[in-house]
Parts: C-alpha cells; sequence; structure tokens
C-alpha cells in the first residue's frame, strides 16, 4: 500500500514512518524541511507545507490511504483544523477515500475520560491546540470519507509493546501509552475496517 503521511517528523509520525517502511508500504511524506527525515528506501519526500494546497494534494497523489498525525507546538498557530480542511479537499479531488487521523483523548464527547485535574490544565495551557483539534475532527466527520480517528492518551517515546486497550467505551481512562503502540494500532486501521467513521481511545 502507499500512504500518504502527513506529520511525519513529529513524534508519533515518525513511529509511523519507521512501522510503515518496516511492513514494506510506501510512504510520501510532505515537510517543510527535508533535512528532517533520513532519504530512505520506500519515502517519498514532498517538500512542502501542509497549508500550502498545492503542496498537499501533491503530498496525497497516488496515495492508497492517507495517516494525518499533524501535532502543534508553542509559536505557531495550530495547524490541524486548517490543514485537515485542505488535505480533505485533495483527497476528495484525487478520489482517495481512507483516512486514519491521530487527534487526542479529550476532544469532543471524549472530555470525561480525561481525569479533571488534567481536563482544567489542558484549558489552561492547551486550549488553542485542543480547539483545532475540535474542528478537525468536525472536517473530517463532514468528509464523506472512509475515516477512522484515533484518540490517544498521554504519550510517551517508550518502546512498541502491543499491550494497550483501544475500543469505543466510554469507560476508558486517559492513560499514558507510547508513541510506538499508538503507530502500530493506526497502521492496523488501514485494513481494519472495525472502526470505519468511529473515534476509538487508545491507553
Amino acid at each position: 500500500m502507499h500512504i500518504a503521511l502527513f506529520g511525519a517528523t513529529g513524534g508519533t509520525g515518525r513511529q509511523v514512518l519507521a512501522q510503515a517502511l518496516e511492513q514494506g508500504h510506501g510512504v510520501t511524506a510532505l515537510v517543510r524541511d527535508p533535512a528532517k527525515l533520513v532519504e530512505q528506501a520506500g519515502l517519498t519526500r514532498v517538500v512542502g507545507d501542509v497549508l500550502d494546497p498545492e503542496a498537499t494534494r501533491h503530498g496525497v497523489e497516488g496515495a492508497d490511504a492517507v495517516i494525518c498525525v499533524l501535532g502543534s507546538h508553542g509559536g505557531r498557530e495550530p495547524v490541524e483544523a486548517v490543514g485537515t480542511r485542505l488535505i480533505l479537499e485533495a483527497m476528495r479531488s484525487l478520489g482517495v477515500r481512507r483516512l486514519v487521523a491521530v487527534t487526542s483523548m479529550g476532544v469532543g464527547d471524549s472530555r470525561a475520560q480525561i481525569n479533571p485535574l488534567f481536563r482544567a490544565i489542558m484549558d489552561l495551557t492547551l486550549k488553542p491546540i485542543m480547539q483545532a483539534k475540535e474542528e478537525q475532527e468536525r472536517l473530517i466527520k463532514a468528509s464523506g470519507l472512509d475515516w477512522t480517528i484515533v484518540r490517544p492518551g498521554g504519550l510517551t517515546d517508550g518502546p512498541r509493546t502491543g499491550s494497550y486497550h483501544a475500543g469505543l467505551e466510554r469507560s476508558i481512562r486517559g492513560g499514558r501509552i507510547s508513541r510506538a503502540d499508538v503507530a502500530e494500532f493506526v497502521l492496523k486501521q488501514l485494513t481494519d475496517l472495525s472502526y470505519l467513521h468511529q473515534t476509538p481511545a487508545i491507553t
């Protein structure tokens, strides 16, 4: 399968990229700075910004599926919503239907699954980013595409363990999970449609 990957230089994106190549997939990654991704077999680097419609379309061209792990950090306006809108437009234009996107527990109807203290911290320090993720999910759900939204708990740089809990139950509470385990679960969703048009939490 050929995957268009957005957010490849972030912590989770790097795990998705490494595991996708390990599994024999081809990956096209849109990156602002190509020096942040080492050239390797199976990887095509497209230089550009997800906020540029032409670059984003180029990143989607030739893909069988899209994985979106866009994330924002301090010092830049959140890109999740605007970038996702352009990804969705490119997908519809090019006839690419499968999308797996990573947002976060605490977004949308998973807000109650987060510890109240952490909710308060998120409201104080991450409000613009969480609002962008809310809009990102809204856009995806209204896209008419074959989407799955993955909502991980608190991310760590630990190893891939294969030991995690994922599902739709509201009893799932936000906990720690490695980016490597999230990447494993995300890649499984490309061909497993159990969570089609669903928002599984993973922790």
